[in-house]
């Protein structure tokens, strides 16, 4: 059985009113959906309401989706138009964003990136891979918003332009468009630490 099917036969027990089925579904996609929202939303606390509000959303919605996209897809979907309006209410009020941006801290995902990377790795490797994994993320910060959210979507998330497509709502052409932009100012800011000529990506 694949992921969709077993996706499916939750959602379907979830509409016949087995609140269990859908808390199953809200476990398997809660920290994907976190660290989703949490590109998009930098606040901890924040990132944690929206993706319960996500989920709220998505489980009184449920009626309505016919499984015409994956259930992931369908959910991220949600994800994103629930934060984007958060973002927008944020904006709203500059007291909070300036709480937003002052709570934000990248530690826990360079320290992640630096694990994965450097298991057994020298003193020298180390700085190497610290020094690329902030850059990396600080020119994933630096990106606009549309295609911080496409490559996020591709390369951390791992969904295919088809579905992120059908989350952002845009044609295909425009999600290749958005990823091959991200990666190359992605690309523009590594090249000092890699030494990779122009048109070469890491």
């Amino acid at each position: 059985m694949t992921d969709a099917d077993a996706d499916a036969l939750l959602v379907d027990r979830a509409k016949r009113g087995e609140v269990r089925a859908f808390e199953m579904l809200v476990v398997k996609y809660q920290r994907r959906l976190e660290r989703l929202i949490g590109r998009m939303v930098r606040d901890d606390a924040l990132v944690q309401d929206i993706a319960q509000e996500s989920f709220i959303r998505a489980y009184r919605a449920l009626p309505q989706f016919r499984g015409e996209s994956a259930f992931y897809t369908w959910l991220y979907r949600i994800a994103v138009n629930t934060a984007k309006k958060a973002l927008v209410e944020l904006r709203r009020d500059p007291l909070v964003m300036e709480g937003s941006l002052a709570s934000h801290d990248d530690g826990d995902e360079t320290s992640r990136v630096e694990n994965e990377l450097s298991d057994g790795a020298t003193p020298e490797a180390l700085l190497a891979s610290r020094e690329i994994a902030t850059a990396v993320n600080a020119a994933i910060e630096a990106l606009s918003e549309d295609l911080r959210q496409a490559i996020t979507l591709r390369e951390i998330e791992g969904l295919s332009y088809e579905e992120i497509a059908d989350v952002m709502n845009c044609p295909i052409g425009t999600v290749r468009s958005r990823i091959f932009r991200a990666r190359e100012a992605i690309a523009a800011r590594l090249r000092p630490l890699l030494d990779t000529r122009e048109g070469e990506r890491w």
